[in-house]
């Protein structure tokens, strides 16, 4: 089973999400293209949910302060992926910047591009309940 998210031009426009059974092992081929994408498993890690955020919001920078295995990080997504400014960041983009066991302390919101030297918050310190009800409005 597969989901397909598709996204709308229009921000206010809810996700649309559509289950689709693949009946042989071989599945055509599926592409992700700009307004609908495949994926593979169900849609309910955090990091992939402030991916799809940013993938809704193409405007926007999410930078993610985490603790991963004792470690302080800075992660930035933008448009669906992410990279750490402070460690290295895997090639391969199955690879989670951010794992599961991560320990988010904030989220701040920019304006993007994200531009180190003039950062423009939209928001900065959000905790993670904070932005998971931004998520489940916008239907993430």
């Amino acid at each position: 089973m597969l989901n397909c998210i598709c996204f709308e031009e229009d921000p206010a426009i809810q996700p649309l999400t559509i289950s689709i059974a693949i009946l042989s092992d071989r599945a055509p081929n599926l592409r992700q293209s700009e307004s609908c994408f495949i994926e593979a498993e169900a849609v309910t890690s955090i990091a992939r949910r402030l991916e799809l955020y940013t993938l809704k919001r193409p405007q926007e920078v999410l930078l993610v302060y985490a603790e991963i295995e004792g470690e302080l990080d800075e992660i930035a997504i933008f448009k669906g992926f992410s990279s750490s400014l402070m460690r290295p960041t895997a090639y391969d983009p199955e690879v989670p910047v951010l794992p599961e066991n991560a320990t988010i302390t904030a989220i701040d919101r920019l304006y993007g591009p994200f531009n180190p030297q003039n950062p423009r918050y939209i928001e900065q310190g959000r905790s993670l309940a904070d932005i998971e009800e931004l998520l489940a409005e916008i239907g993430l």
